[in-house]
């Protein structure tokens, strides 16, 4: 949360507790400050685990980037896998999710790494519950070259 933000909360909790009686006081100004903590670590619990995803599995989709995403706190890649390349149940619009711009970053991703347009193979964890979405693992180019979203490598393959 932004420092402006705490400060006015806190500026309004002081002003709401002025004229107020001495019981009030001693309660207004001690409430005030959990709401204040409370709000400056909200962004922390906002974050999620990967649990959500089936990690154990690495699942290849093949198709063609529909939109490529480089922001925080997630890099974004839309793929569009298109019947007959591949597992059946692979086919249709997904939601692949990457590591923040950092982390990719430095293990070779740029903003320009993919493009709308670009055939590719995503390999990554599907979601559990099914949906069309995934944690980005590595991807593989028509060249060959793969790009991994951070520094796990699949078993068996030297880093």
């Amino acid at each position: 949360m932004k420092r402006e933000t705490i400060v006015a909360a806190v500026a309004m909790i002081v002003e709401l507790s002025s004229g107020v009686t001495h019981m009030k006081e001693k309660l207004a100004l001690p409430i005030g400050f959990m709401v204040a903590i409370l709000a400056a670590v909200a962004p922390v619990f906002a974050h999620h685990s990967f649990s959500m995803f089936d990690m154990d599995r690495d699942v290849a989709y093949k198709g063609t980037v529909v939109e490529y995403r480089w922001v925080n706190p997630h890099v974004h890649m839309t793929l569009q896998v298109d019947p007959g390349t591949g597992d059946p149940s692979t086919v249709g619009t997904w939601d692949m999710e990457g590591a923040s711009t950092n982390i990719m970053a430095r293990q070779g991703w740029t903003r320009a790494s993919v493009k709308a347009g670009d055939k590719i193979t995503v390999v990554a964890h599907p979601l559990k519950d099914g949906l069309k979405g995934a944690s980005m693992f590595y991807v593989v180019f028509p060249d060959g070259k793969r790009l991994y979203q951070d520094i796990a490598r699949p078993k068996g393959e030297q880093q």
